[in-house]
Parts: C-alpha cells; sequence; structure tokens
C-alpha cells in the first residue's frame, strides 16, 4: 500500500488564497511546481484542479478540490471511485488548529476534530481510514488573539507565523515521496523528528 492521490484542502478563489485555511492548497502548490511538467488543470467533472504525475516512480494523482471546504468530498470521492483508490491510498492535506505553527503531523484515521473538509471526505469514501498531513497553523488562543475560530481560519497568517508554515511546508515536502513508496512508518519519523 502506498499513497495514490494527494488532496490539498482550501477554499477557491483570490480572496481565500493566502488565508490559514489553505494551507493544504499551498502544500499541493508547492509540490506541484517541484515536479516536472506538473500542472494542476481544471476538471469540470470533478469540480477540481487535478494534475497526474509520477512520485518515487509511482504514479500520482494531485487534487484540490473547488467546491469550497465542506463539500471536498465531492471531487475526492469521485476520484477515488473512477480510478480505485483505496482510502488508505489517500493523502489529505490539511490546516490543523490543534498543532502550533511551524509543525506538521502525520496520522492515519481518527475524527475530523470538526474540520469541515475531513468531515465531508469522510462521508464520501463512508470512512475515516485515510492519511492525513497536519499543518498546524496554531489557535487563536495558544496566540493570544481575541478572534473567533472561523474568523481566524479565513485570515492571513501573521509573518512570523507564515515563517513557520512555510517551514513545515518544506519539511512535509521532503517526506512525500516515501509516502508514494509506502514507507510510511520512516516518513512519519522524519517528520515528527525535530
Amino acid at each position: 500500500m502506498a499513497i495514490r492521490l494527494i488532496v490539498g484542502l482550501g477554499n477557491p478563489g483570490p480572496e481565500y488564497e493566502q488565508t490559514r485555511h489553505n494551507a493544504g492548497f499551498w502544500l499541493i502548490d508547492n509540490l506541484a511546481q517541484s515536479l516536472p511538467n506538473c500542472h494542476l488543470q481544471r476538471d469540470n467533472k470533478m469540480n477540481a484542479l487535478l494534475a497526474k504525475t509520477s512520485i518515487g516512480g509511482q504514479e500520482v494523482w494531485l487534487l484540490e478540490p473547488q467546491t469550497y471546504m465542506n463539500r471536498s468530498g465531492q471531487s475526492v470521492g469521485a476520484l477515488a471511485r473512477f480510478y480505485k483508490i483505496a482510502p488508505d491510498e489517500i493523502l489529505v492535506v490539511h490546516d490543523e488548529l490543534d498543532i502550533d505553527p511551524g509543525v506538521a503531523k502525520l496520522k492515519k484515521g481518527g475524527s475530523s476534530g470538526g474540520h469541515n473538509g475531513l468531515k465531508d471526505i469522510t462521508a464520501a469514501l463512508g470512512t475515516q481510514d485515510y492519511w492525513r498531513l497536519r499543518l498546524g497553523i496554531g489557535h487563536p488562543r495558544s496566540l493570544n488573539l481575541q478572534q473567533p475560530v472561523v474568523d481566524f481560519v479565513l485570515h492571513r497568517p501573521r509573518k512570523e507565523e507564515q515563517h513557520l508554515i512555510d517551514d513545515a511546508l518544506a519539511k512535509s515536502l521532503q517526506i512525500i515521496p516515501m509516502l508514494c513508496e509506502g514507507k510510511f512508518e520512516a516518513a512519519t519519523m522524519q517528520l515528527h523528528t525535530k
């Protein structure tokens, strides 16, 4: 078993591009730019930006749903069904309030933790048993901000937070080839080691 589909979560449109909730899109964009001849293209049937590429010698799909966060499962479910991709071959990259900026964590399964994108993907796949790459954006409480969570995720990170998030993105990009080769334990160890 190895990762065959990497999904970045976010909201479409320029007004959301730089917001914390789009951290999943940031990783997919950086990954696509780092790969030769890899260009995300609009696919109206899947309602997504999509690219087929090769990572670690494996054929892999990159997907950015264009449905808004709370309907992300439409694109993920459609692509997984069409290409017969099992849930444990899917990696969903998303922003995570419960992790500090600069930290990324890999896990398989578990609850959505209140993340509407994950909730919808779980409903579309009929299981929680898929991989998640959780990119820490911090929580307004932990960052001493008097801001409601909904407002917080739809705003740009402060400059010092953005630098930390960029570091976590770079570290996360290094383990993607390992995940596409099925080396989950080694990838987890590398990502979780400071």
